[in-house]
């Protein structure tokens, strides 16, 4: 059986170097391919109990979900496990399933299993727990969702600048009625993005009027299909919806659907989230993307900053509107 001796002669570098990048330290990205390919030839695999010892650190992060059945999540915890693996940790995940007690009983597992630090896309507004870890000294950094009375550094997406293109967009495509299917009430990112909207479209002299924000009882397929059910049932429906979530802008192309409405001669939609089927769909639906893999690699990063006990602050990473055809914009000749 290898040894770490064996894989600092195979990858040409000391013990001190091999042991510094199996615990994610290597400051040279060349160093450390060469030291993580050699581990998988020789197919050498760490005492990791011994090391916790030694160090206190297990190599193991975790990572709690909000919900891994939204393809926005499942991407975001694959590009956080890429980065993770990369630099020689491991990862342990959680679904919380937007069920705040059921975040709590993985935050409590994996507290319990002594990991180095945590990667959290909150269920809801968050829950009991997470003060707990704070209190704990438990490096934390939240995903996607900041928490209010969290004192963590967040990594989210900035939907500013894509907003108000997209009101832009609209404005010129002449869409004067827009309506908006949001998280359910007092969800962080719901409001949020409510707010950017209506702002960047008072920016064009557009109104979006209480009437025309349906709030989704729950960020699945159903949520959004009966929220656009009710908009399409005011006196005056809307020539335009933005669901702000991917699943919600399913529910509501299948509600469109059954009631016989085109995509978009009757009425526009837009997506908050990209994911690979909407570029296929009939027609293919106008966006605002998310940079979901740099999300996850820049989170893993900062944990390691606050593991490292170093200051770490937010990041915001930009959103951007991608057009395609389901607002009404003009098909190009092929």
């Amino acid at each position: 059986m290898a040894n770490i001796k064996d894989v600092a002669e195979r990858a040409g570098v000391s013990v001190a170097t091999v042991s510094r990048v199996l615990n994610g330290h290597s400051p040279v990205a060349a160093t450390r391919e060469r030291v993580l390919a050699a581990v998988q030839e020789l197919g050498y695999r760490p005492n990791n109990v011994a090391r916790a010892l030694r160090t206190a650190r297990t190599g193991a992060l975790g990572l709690i979900i909000s919900d891994l059945t939204n393809p926005f999540f499942t991407e975001l915890a694959d590009a956080v496990e890429d980065e993770a693996r990369s630099l020689g940790y491991s990862l342990v995940i959680g679904n919380a399933g937007e069920r705040p007690a059921q975040q709590d009983d993985y935050i409590r597992t994996l507290l319990d299993r002594r990991i180095d630090g945590l990667l959290v896309s909150s269920a809801g507004t968050g829950s009991a727990m997470l003060a707990e870890v704070v209190g704990s000294g438990t490096p934390l950094v939240l995903l996607d969702r900041s928490v209010p009375g969290i004192d963590a550094p967040c990594v989210r997406a900035d939907g500013r600048a894509a907003m108000s293109d997209l009101a832009a967009h609209l404005a010129a495509l002449g869409r004067r009625r827009p309506a908006i299917i949001v998280a359910p009430a007092g969800t962080p990112t719901g409001e949020e993005r409510l707010g950017l909207f209506r702002g960047a479209l008072a920016a064009h002299g557009i109104d979006l009027p209480d009437e025309r924000v349906g709030a989704a009882p729950d960020l699945q397929h159903t949520g959004g299909r009966r929220v656009m059910s009710a908009l399409l049932d005011l006196p005056q429906r809307p020539d335009m919806v933005l669901a702000t979530d991917n699943l919600m802008a399913l529910g509501a192309m299948d509600e469109l659907k059954a009631r016989g409405l085109r995509v978009p001669d009757d009425v526009a939609l837009v997506s908050y989230d990209d994911v690979p089927w909407f570029a296929h769909t009939d027609p293919p639906l106008t966006v605002i993307a998310q940079p979901t893999r740099e999300l996850g690699r820049v989170a893993v990063h900062t944990l390691l900053e606050r593991i490292e006990r170093r200051p770490a602050d937010s990041v915001l990473l930009p959103a951007r509107l991608v057009t395609r055809h389901s607002c009404g914009e003009p098909r190009t000749a092929r």
